[in-house]
């Protein structure tokens, strides 16, 4: 089972999550946050596989505090659920080190499909920012397909890569050895098809395309 948190300022969200998965046996809500203090003093004791957060929180610094929470919290995977339009912030969003990205104006049970999505590793992105995505890459070359295919330690590396952890820190992070961070960076050129750390790193934070 995944455990879940949510950090939202409006009950009514908190609740209604609560109530979308309150039959789902693979996903248990454990807690509730509603400023950026409240979630930071949660983090500090104790962190949760998918961590559900509107980027309008109080007291966070919106996006940027995407990149602090996935630095200081590798294994947390966050899923960003707001009223901000995908179009402006999606892309911004994964690049900062979310897993998803999902509107408050979705159905429920999309919402609990990209909440299990990134609880198992993947990414998350509603289908027209996935087309815009996929346009600007060669056919037959798939990004996010190929991000579901990775496993979720294989996502750790990767997102941890992208921040410019050496293998080292990678290593002390997730509490393995060097050798094995190695094995996984080989994993990962394989898998998304790239020749080098450089290009790995640069597919990972999705070409850099913007929405323009």
């Amino acid at each position: 089972m995944s455990t879940v948190l949510i950090a939202d300022h409006h009950p009514v969200v908190h609740q209604g999550i609560r109530y979308i998965l309150r039959n789902n046996p693979a996903l248990e809500v454990v807690g509730n946050v509603h400023s950026g203090m409240e979630l930071y003093g949660f983090l500090s004791e104790r962190q949760p596989d998918v961590l559900i957060i509107e980027i309008d929180l109080p007291e966070i610094n919106g996006i940027n505090a995407l990149r602090t929470i996935k630095t200081d919290y590798t294994k947390v995977k966050m899923l960003v659920f707001t009223g901000h339009p995908e179009e402006v912030y999606a892309l911004s969003a994964i690049k900062a080190g979310a897993a998803g990205y999902i509107s408050k104006m979705a159905k429920p049970d999309e919402l609990e499909k990209a909440i299990y999505q990134v609880a198992r590793g993947g990414i998350y992105l509603n289908k027209k920012i996935t087309d815009k995505l996929n346009a600007g890459i060669s056919p037959g070359r798939n990004l996010i397909a190929k991000f579901k295919k990775l496993s979720t330690r294989e996502s750790e590396v990767l997102n941890l890569i992208s921040a410019g952890k050496r293998n080292k820190d990678i290593a002390e992070a997730l509490s393995i050895n060097e050798k094995t961070v190695s094995t996984y960076k080989t994993r990962l050129l394989k898998k998304l098809q790239v020749d080098n750390v450089a290009d790995l790193i640069t597919r990972s934070r999705l070409l850099q395309i913007n929405t323009t």
